[in-house]
């Protein structure tokens, strides 16, 4: 099977950590150009210097954007985009802070659609027109689990990632007859920084351990470890390769076998 990405550009969302890094040196080495974008430029130099050199596609490149306010995305990301072609998005970001959906303040929703929804879309108005030109584009966007199965003191967090989903599945109906995929990917728990954060604000709650509250998490999942941040990147090298051509407005659920519905 070939998932190689000579050729393609692609624009990878929150890549200086954990997924999102991931995601961004699986396409570099599978020929991709790629342009890092989040809002740490020290981070994001360094997250470029650590990338496999760029092969058939020219050079890496990096965006400063903060996507709690999507007007700057528009601008960093079209502005690049008018000199540039764009053929793969991975949308990323980090998860709204944790919390019951009963006390979560209107505030936290509007700042949870600013990152995730209107960013994302932001970007999707950027970058359709040149795929649209070139017959082919991938959305890749990278949720969770809790769009099948909501995940307890996340409610601002399944809220926001339900929407994200129907935005998804809409956008692939629209954009398929260009030879566009929009795809989401669901991973479970990785270990990124925000499961660290999970897994200590769950020992502090409780009084339990470090290694108890981890081990009670990987005793829900089937495969009894969490994914390592490349496995979400393997996905998504398969949906960014044309042999995904014809799979476009699914949700891809990696996490281990942890998600009890279909």
């Amino acid at each position: 099977m070939n998932l190689r990405l000579d050729g393609k550009t692609a624009l990878i969302c929150g890549s200086t950590q954990g997924i999102g890094r991931a995601i961004a040196h699986e396409f570099a080495s599978a020929g991709a150009s790629i342009v890092l974008i989040a809002r740490n430029e020290t981070a994001l130099k360094q997250t470029l210097s650590e990338l496999p050199p760029a092969q058939t596609s020219g050079m890496h490149s990096y965006l400063v954007a903060d996507f709690s306010s999507p007007e700057t995305v528009s601008s960093v990301v079209g502005k690049f985009a008018s000199e540039h072609s764009i053929d793969i998005v991975v949308n990323n970001s980090g998860g709204p802070a944790p919390g019951s959906v009963s006390l979560a303040t209107p505030e936290s929703f509007t700042q949870a659609i600013a990152i995730h929804l209107l960013s994302s879309q932001a970007i999707q108005q950027a970058v359709v027109s040149s795929m649209k030109t070139n017959g082919y584009g991938r959305f890749i966007n990278i949720i969770s689990t809790s769009v099948r199965q909501p995940i307890e003191g996340l409610g601002v967090s399944n809220t926001i990632r339900g929407a994200m989903a129907s935005w998804s599945k809409t956008l692939a109906t629209e954009l398929a007859q260009f030879g566009i995929t929009v795809n989401n990917i669901l991973p479970g728990a990785t270990k990124t920084g925000r499961l660290e954060a999970i897994i200590t604000r769950k020992s502090k709650e409780s009084g339990k351990s470090l290694q108890e509250i981890e081990e009670e998490m990987t005793a829900e999942i089937p495969a009894r470890r969490f994914a390592e941040p490349e496995e979400i990147a393997h996905a998504a090298l398969f949906l960014a390769s044309s042999q995904a051509g014809y799979i476009t407005g699914i949700n891809l659920t990696v996490d281990g076998g942890r998600t009890k519905c279909l």
